[in-house]
């Protein structure tokens, strides 16, 4: 086990050490991980259809992939374009449609969040059958294959972005963009059974999607972690939150100042397959929540990000531990000086927020959403009457608190207002049994 001068692992050996632990030697990943691609699909099936993202400099790693293929004696069935920015289900459906011609062993997803949890989806609807709404939920999936005797063709996803992890967990997110609503399956058919990152497709990553990456990878840690309190997962959950999370605080700035920081990208990808790990063994909930109700104003792990502050001093006097631990790593990193194991409840509650609001700012995030271009009340009434529905009602039942669709005005419509105006003051002060205002 590689250690450093002080007997202490490497902060990247350890990332790739839970990274094993998770996956054991079902998942191909690290820099080089292309190169090794079509043994790797080999193992899906014979006869393949390739999903791929269009973004810029996409064309070459595909070219690389099609050799990687017909080196392993794969056949590239057909080729499909992938899918927008979170997955909308126009997407989906073309998808569905181009596969189900093809008449494929297996699929090969390559590309960013969208157009794997697109292509997860579609091939839900093409084995599965019946409507998208039919599975937003949990384990629903699962439910009509048994019913069915069916099961879903194996999926090869080739992850090219640091940050959602959808390579690795059991989650699709799908857009209808009508309503400018994100909904969620969930369900541990989906999980990819051939999941792949080569971490350089991250080097040229633009800032923005850097940035985003990096908040949706530490949303998920930390939400999983606020999650895991009095549960059998905490101690894995913080040990994650211990490897990943300094991953992502001491070497973002570094990547956002300069692209070919190839270390720090790689940092950045082993900090968000972390997440993936996270909400593997937990689940997100808050912050996650309304992100789903915000992606017509910006990107889903700046929403995460953004929301996250606000939330944590919500949950505050149930989280006390997370919270003292994430703290100290924030501390520890350099980027505040606070003594959070001096502070308890509220006030520990809006250190950490104001400590994740200060980072936000440093890498130019937003930190309130009247800020964003578009926002209104409507937002926020949008974000209301999604956390009531049945099939986000996992996302209630993983807070720290679990909360029940009657109580989500009442708890979540003030967390949001203080959102808006940028204000943790303003946020309600919660505990186990009754919810008060400060």
């Amino acid at each position: 086990m590689p250690e450093g001068r002080k007997g202490i692992m490497d902060p990247f050996d350890r990332a790739r050490e839970l990274l094993r632990r998770f996956k054991g030697d079902a998942y191909l990943f690290g820099r080089g991980a292309l190169d090794r691609i079509g043994p790797w699909v080999r193992q899906a099936g014979d006869r393949v259809a390739l999903v791929r993202g269009t973004f810029a400099g996409s064309d070459g790693y595909v070219q690389r992939i099609h050799m990687a293929l017909a080196d392993a004696g794969v056949e590239l069935a057909t080729e499909v374009r992938g899918a927008r920015p979170n997955a909308p289900c126009e997407d989906v459906f073309r998808i569905r449609d181009e596969l189900a011609r093809a008449e494929v062993d297996a699929v090969v997803g390559f590309g960013g969040g969208s157009t794997i949890d697109a292509t997860k989806a579609a091939l839900v609807l093409g084995m599965a059958g019946g409507q998208l709404d039919d599975y937003f939920g949990t384990s629903l999936v699962s439910k009509v294959l048994r019913r069915s005797s069916r099961s879903l063709p194996e999926f090869v996803a080739i992850q090219t972005v640091a940050g959602s992890a959808a390579h690795l967990t059991k989650y699709s997110n799908v857009t209808d963009l009508s309503t400018g609503q994100k909904k969620l399956i969930v369900d541990d058919a989906i999980v990819p059974a051939y999941p792949a990152f080569d971490y350089e497709t991250t080097f040229s990553e633009p800032e923005a999607l850097t940035a985003d990456g990096a908040f949706d990878g530490m949303s998920h840690m930390i939400e999983v972690l606020y999650g895991a309190v009095g549960k059998p997962h905490y101690a894995l959950a913080t040990e994650i939150v211990q490897v990943g999370l300094p991953l992502i605080l001491e070497h973002l700035s570094d990547v956002l100042n300069d692209p070919n920081h190839h270390r720090g990208r790689e940092a950045l990808a082993l900090a968000t397959d972390l997440g993936g790990y996270a909400i593997m063994i937990g689940g997100t909930n808050a912050a996650h929540l309304t992100s789903f109700s915000l992606v017509d104003l910006l990107p889903h792990g700046r929403a995460c990000g953004l929301m996250n502050p606000y939330y944590t001093v919500f949950f505050a006097p149930a989280i006390e531990g997370p919270l003292r631990c994430i703290g100290q790593i924030w501390r520890r990193a350099g980027l505040t000086t606070t003594d959070f194991q001096a502070l308890a409840g509220r006030e520990l509650g809006i250190a950490v927020g104001e400590a994740m609001l200060a980072f936000a700012r440093e890498v130019g995030l937003p930190t309130r959403l009247a800020d964003l271009e578009g926002f209104s009340s409507a937002h926020v009434s949008r974000a209301l009457a999604a956390a009531k529905t049945p099939e986000l009602h996992m996302k209630l039942q993983n807070m720290p608190i679990p909360l029940t669709a009657e109580m989500v005005d009442d708890c979540m419509g003030p967390v949001l207002e203080a959102a808006a105006q940028g204000d943790l003051a303003l946020v309600p002060a919660a505990s186990t049994d009754r919810w008060s205002h400060p």
